[in-house]
């Protein structure tokens, strides 16, 4: 039987290494006749079932692959394994026959992959090195015919820093002939001790928390091509505020660092902080109809969620201001404000600025208070000039309020609302048309119904940190986790006290035995960190406006991290589909990239001013917002882009280009494809990772330039990082994708049988 096949699944728990570049993956034999010119084999479903009890894992992969041509296709299945994981189970059923499998070395894996590299000049497979595998036959795929793979492994999770990291491999793009119909990943947690901090830096999970020790989390998305690994971190602690460090210092450059603070589950109520709830909503006449039954709807969700000891009182505003009651009232009257508020109506103008005054007059100072603000109009009653009415609430306004406001609809004014949230510490939301207001006021207040710690400051001993985002710092609240990034200098043993109050009382936290790196880490944090001021920066130019220093500072932190910005776009044409496999041909460039810095912000700093309402600027406000409070760095869309670690590379001559290569201070050394000092330079994980993009890379490691070049012919210009335009990658001329891969898996057979 023709051997045919490779499926490669990496789960990398303990290296820094690039993401992996497969998950499951078939790479067929074409019958005889002409070359493929598709892709033939596609993932119908890729589902994930991960038990995590303590530190100990087992993940249980099912993938069912279609074949989409017209013969049939053979294989052989290799998995590479986590270091120190066990297979369990591996089942492949064909007309009642199970097919079993068996181990390779990390030496025997390690020859094959460089054998491929050296004779095929793909370096894709470097990041595999040093890794064991398991492999098994496949039965072959009759036309149109699907075969379902099913595999169990177990593995003991690490433990550093409090912290524990769960990885597992999603990049099929290269391998499947459409989009995967369904990909997910449930990944269920139970631990002896408190679970306190969940976080994924990767993809946008649900933590449904079931109690402080069990927890449930999901991820989940149909017709895609996933491009990036799943990650998952999570904590245990006793203490009543969890905090977790991770850190990452690269070379000659001050290190990067992450906080997470969660807070435990269950509070008893005699620790939650008693509060008080103002609500302001507009029943102006634009709000008649749907709207304001889903403003009524929401207002009852939060009445509903109050707790006994909070207070709470409801100001309807229009032309004229109606307040439920003329002081705060307990929560036990929730019931007749809820009568209250069905019978209102929606009718006359918008006095924003009187109904948030009288609303301020109500403040006790001492006791927190979230403030609601809902509106879908624009101010036209009263003192209708943004600026005056943020300075009229400032001036009004006592450090206790936390201010939140929700504009629904396009015809708001983002920097009206913007400005009052982030002036006292609240945040601002946008309900666009077709959404609920019901639904995002309630998931709103669903998360910050219970505070349990208020007026947060972080105080650091050892280590000299600086730039940390979020600033100011939010308030904590019960079952949800702070994400605090920053900067540091020199690395090393470090205390950390969070202080802040709780019912008007003094609280601290010591967290002895912290460690900032004094080099390596985890390199996300480099990109997040990037997010996170980008975002701050970009709400200070909307709100101040623009000041050449700081349109200056986006700019060098988008072209240096690949953050797409309103100054620095990333403009990909759409490719015209290119065939998996098929005869090579001369590279075409299909991509522009726009990221020359001067012409950029030149053009940046003449553009006229960004409308303060309307659709695009609602859509503008929620972009700087998402980035702004961002838990994950955003991926680039634009192929000619890609992120290793924190290091972002641009395509450009056929090479790409490390951001961080300065073409007119540093001298590039140059190492041939394939040489000795070549595979010396892999055998460093973050190299391998730098390596793996293709045979030409220009790259900066510990403090060198380096250029990979195809042979000793070497150009004497070298591209610069940031160049005015910037060439769709294409397959290095000379090289057959089916082909190559063949090769390396008749290597991987040939080595497999004489390991026998």
């Amino acid at each position: 039987m023709k051997k045919l096949s490779v499926i490669l699944l990496t789960v990398l728990l303990l290296t820094l290494a690039a993401p992996a570049h497969a998950d499951g993956i078939i790479i067929p034999q074409p019958p005889e006749g002409p070359p493929l010119r598709t892709f033939p084999l596609t993932i119908k479903y890729h589902r994930v079932t991960v038990t995590i009890e303590d530190q100990v894992v087992t993940t249980h992969v099912d993938q069912v692959f279609v074949n989409d041509a017209n013969f049939p296709v053979e294989g052989t299945y290799i998995f590479p394994l986590p270091e120190g994981a066990t297979i369990s189970e591996f089942a492949m059923w064909v007309e009642g026959e199970k097919y079993e499998g068996k181990l390779l070395t990390k030496e025997e894996a390690r020859a094959i992959y460089e054998s491929y590299v050296r004779r095929q000049r793909d370096p894709a497979l470097l990041e595999y090195v040093g890794r064991g595998a398991f492999q098994a036959s496949i039965f072959p795929i009759p036309p149109g015919e699907e075969r379902r793979i099913e595999l169990t492994y177990s593995e003991i999770l690490p433990l550093e820093g409090g912290l524990l990291r769960y990885r597992y491999p999603l990049d099929t793009e290269r391998f499947s002939n459409r989009p995967i119909e369904d990909v997910s990943i449930s990944v269920d947690i139970t631990s002896k001790e408190a679970l306190k901090a969940i976080y994924s830096p990767s993809h946008s999970i649900a933590v449904d928390r079931q109690g402080d020790t069990r927890a449930r989390v999901g991820y989940e998305e149909s017709n895609v091509k996933p491009d990036r690994d799943f990650e998952l971190y999570f904590s245990v602690a006793e203490e009543e505020i969890g905090l977790n460090l991770l850190s990452y210092r690269p070379e000659d450059e001050d290190g990067f660092f992450l906080l997470l603070v969660a807070p435990k589950v269950e509070i008893e109520q005699a620790e939650v902080v008693a509060k008080d709830v103002l609500l302001v909503l507009d029943i102006s006449g634009s709000m008649r109809g749907e709207k304001i039954e889903q403003a009524k709807a929401a207002l009852a969700f939060v009445l509903d969620s109050l707790q006994p000891e909070d207070r709470f009182n409801i100001i309807a505003f229009s032309t004229g201001v109606r307040q439920y009651a003329g002081r705060l009232q307990p929560a036990s009257e929730r019931e007749a404000a809820q009568r209250w508020v069905k019978q209102l109506e929606a009718v006359g103008g918008t006095d924003i600025n009187r109904a948030l005054l009288e609303a301020l007059a109500l403040v006790d100072p001492k006791r927190p208070t979230i403030l609601i603000f809902l509106t879908d109009g624009l101010p036209t009653e009263g003192v209708i000039e943004p600026q005056a009415i943020m300075d009229n609430v400032a001036r009004e306004a006592g450090k206790n309020v936390r201010l939140f406001t929700f504009g629904v609809g396009h015809d708001v004014n983002t920097v009206l609302l913007d400005g009052l949230a982030q002036a006292h510490r609240g945040a601002s939301a946008y309900v666009r048309p077709g959404q609920s207001i019901e639904e995002e006021v309630s998931a709103f207040y669903a998360r910050v119904s219970m505070p349990v710690l208020a007026d947060l400051e972080l105080d650091f001993r050892g280590v000299h940190v600086e730039e940390m985002y979020p600033y100011p710092l939010p308030d904590l609240f019960a079952g949800t986790q702070l994400v605090v990034v920053g900067r540091y200098r020199t690395g090393g043993p470090a205390i950390l006290t969070l202080r802040g109050q709780v019912n008007q009382k003094p609280q601290r936290f010591t967290y002895e035995d912290l460690t900032f790196r004094r080099e390596g880490g985890e390199p996300f944090i480099a990109r997040l960190w990037a997010t996170r001021k980008i975002g701050y920066l970009l709400d200070q130019i909307r709100l101040h406006g623009k000041d050449p220093e700081l349109v200056d500072e986006v700019v060098s932190l988008s072209l240096r991290y690949g953050i797409a910005t309103p100054y620095t776009s990333f403009l990909v044409e759409e490719p015209q589909a290119v065939p998996v496999v098929e005869a090579p041909r001369r590279p075409v460039p299909l991509a522009t990239v726009v990221v020359e810095k001067e012409v950029v912000v030149e053009k940046a700093m003449e553009a006229p001013a960004l409308a303060v309402s309307g659709a695009e600027a609602v859509a503008d406000a929620g972009a700087r917002q998402e980035l702004r409070a961002a838990a994950r760095a955003p991926v680039e869309e634009a192929k000619a882009v890609r992120h290793v670690g924190e290091r972002t590379f641009i395509y450009r001559s056929g090479i790409w280009v490390d951001t961080a290569f300065d073409a007119d201070k540093m001298q590039v050394t140059r190492v041939v494809f394939g040489s000795a000092r070549y595979f010396e330079l892999a055998a460093e994980p973050v190299v391998a990772g730098y390596l793996a993009l293709g045979p030409q890379v220009i790259f900066v490691w510990e403090g060198q330039a380096y250029q990979i070049t195809p042979s000793e012919e070497i150009k004497e210009t070298v591209p610069a990082a940031t160049p005015s335009a910037v060439e769709e990658p294409q397959a290095s001329e000379g090289t057959d994708l089916l082909s190559a891969l063949m090769v390396w898996l008749q290597a991987v057979l040939q080595m497999a049988t004489e390991s026998q």
